[in-house]
C-alpha cells in the first residue's frame, strides 16, 4: 500500500471514525477501549460522542502445546467471564480445568492493569447503553470476539463494532455479531495492522494513563478547551 494510503496515527484515525460515528446519532453511548493500542482511536471517538470512556481487558489462553492458538479467554468485568473456542478446545483435547487454571492467572495479570491504568476509577454501567467497542484494528479477531461475547451479557441497547482498519472477511463475520460495525478500510491483501499506519509506535502504560485521564478530564469540562484547540 502507498504510505499516502495509511493513516497518519491511531488519534487520526480515531477522528475519521468518530465522523462516521456521530452520524449514527447513536442513544446513550459508552465507548469501550481494547487497551493498548485502542486507546488513542477510542479517546477520539469519546470526545466527538461526549461519551464516556472506559477499557475492556482481555486475556487469551493458548493450547497448552501452542500458545498463540486461542482456546479460550477471559473478559474484565465486575463478574469476569471465560469465552471458550468450543471447537479449539475439542480438537486440542484442552478440557475445562485446564482453563479454569489458567483464567486464575490471566486474571491476576487483568486485575494488574486495571489498576495500573485505572486506580480505582469506577466502572461505566453498561446494562441498556449502546455500547462501542473500539480498536486500533482486527487480525486475528480473537480477543475482539471474546469481548463482544462478554459485552452481549451485559444486555445493551446496541452493541457497535468500531475499527479503523480490518480484512473483509472479518468485517463480513463480526457484522453478524453485532449490530453494526464501522471500519473505514478493508485493504487487500491484508498484511498487518501496523503497515496502515505511518506512526504505529507501542502504546507503553503510561500513555494508557494519560489518554483515560484525558477523557475523564473532557468529560468533566476541564479538557474540553484545550481538547478543541487540539483539534483546530
Amino acid at each position: 500500500m502507498k504510505a499516502s494510503d495509511a493513516f497518519r496515527d491511531r488519534r487520526s484515525a480515531g477522528k475519521a471514525l468518530a465522523q462516521r460515528l456521530v452520524d449514527l446519532e447513536l442513544a446513550d453511548p459508552v465507548v469501550l477501549a481494547m487497551p493498548r493500542g485502542g486507546v488513542p482511536v477510542a479517546v477520539e471517538i469519546a470526545r466527538a460522542l461526549d461519551a464516556p470512556l472506559d477499557l475492556v481487558l482481555v486475556r487469551k489462553i493458548g493450547v497448552p502445546y501452542q500458545p498463540e492458538l486461542a482456546v479460550a479467554a477471559i473478559v474484565d468485568g465486575s463478574a469476569p467471564e471465560i469465552v471458550v473456542n468450543d471447537d479449539v478446545a475439542r480438537l486440542a483435547g484442552v478440557d475445562r480445568s485446564y482453563i479454569d487454571e489458567q483464567a486464575r492467572e490471566e486474571l491476576a495479570e487483568i486485575e494488574r492493569r486495571r489498576h495500573a491504568y485505572l486506580a480505582g476509577r469506577p466502572r461505566v454501567a453498561l446494562e441498556g447503553r449502546t455500547l462501542v467497542l473500539v480498536d486500533d484494528g482486527i487480525a486475528t479477531g480473537a480477543s475482539i470476539r471474546a469481548a463482544l461475547a462478554a459485552l452481549k451479557r451485559k444486555a445493551p441497547r446496541k452493541l457497535i463494532l468500531a475499527v479503523p482498519v480490518a480484512p473483509a472477511e472479518t468485517v463480513a463475520s463480526f457484522s453478524e455479531q453485532v449490530d453494526e460495525v464501522v471500519c473505514l478500510s478493508t485493504p487487500e491483501p491484508f498484511l498487518a495492522i501496523g503497515i496502515h499506519y505511518r506512526d504505529f509506535h507501542q502504546v507503553p502504560d503510561d500513555e494508557v494513563v494519560r489518554l483515560m485521564s484525558e477523557a475523564d478530564a473532557e468529560r468533566t469540562g476541564g479538557g474540553r478547551k484545550a481538547g478543541a484547540e487540539e483539534a483546530r
